[in-house]
């Protein structure tokens, strides 16, 4: 890989970040998923959170967020990503791989809660089969996603769509920017000052 390819890296992501500050209404749709969050727990409900691979990852980032800190001081907030590796290989084996993320939200999920949902293509079966277990619990769900939004798009209450891109990386990019502020706004309702 030549330094001008990985120079290319950097400027696609910038290109995808500017275009996805260009658009101011992504901001107030930030602001009303982090709203519907601080809702629930002020109502002693959680959030799950869960997605296939880096999504996983994202998803793992946000709940130990919470139920750490992220940039303050304050009480740990109810938070959990649905990546055990037992339940994962018992409900896989069991079931089948696409119901991984429904057993656990049909298990643990309330109508106080919320469900992120995270899927860079907005089609990943066993996150649609999660919405929907959501969907019947009751919950309140926010969805992450990618390119054209997917499946996902027509089955959350909110959906943060990265542009769109040819690279699941460079929805993942601005994924996590999307996380680290759903937290640092749920963390400004909570701040102990």
């Amino acid at each position: 890989m030549s330094t001008k390819q990985i120079a290319d890296h950097f400027l696609e992501a910038q290109r995808v970040l500017s275009q996805f500050i260009e658009n101011q209404s992504n901001f107030d749709t930030i602001k009303g998923a982090g709203d519907a969050m601080i809702r629930s727990i002020k109502a002693g409900g959680k959030i799950i959170s869960c997605g296939n691979g880096g999504s996983m990852s994202d998803a793992m980032h946000f709940a130990e967020e919470m139920t750490g800190r992220y940039r303050e001081n304050r009480r740990p907030l109810p938070a959990i990503a649905i990546s055990d590796p037992s339940h994962i290989s018992c409900i896989s084996n069991d079931y089948g791989y696409e119901f991984i993320f429904s057993r656990f939200v049909e298990s643990l999920g309330h109508s106080s809660d919320v469900l992120l949902a995270i899927s860079t293509s907005g089609n990943s079966q066993n996150v649609l089969n999660a919405i929907e277990k959501a969907r019947e619990k009751g919950m309140f769900i926010i969805g992450l996603t990618g390119k054209d939004g997917g499946k996902m798009k027509d089955l959350v209450d909110i959906e943060l769509r990265a542009p769109m891109s040819l690279w699941a990386d460079r929805v993942q990019e601005i994924h996590i920017k999307i996380i680290h502020c759903l937290i640092d706004h749920v963390e400004s309702a909570f701040d102990e000052k």
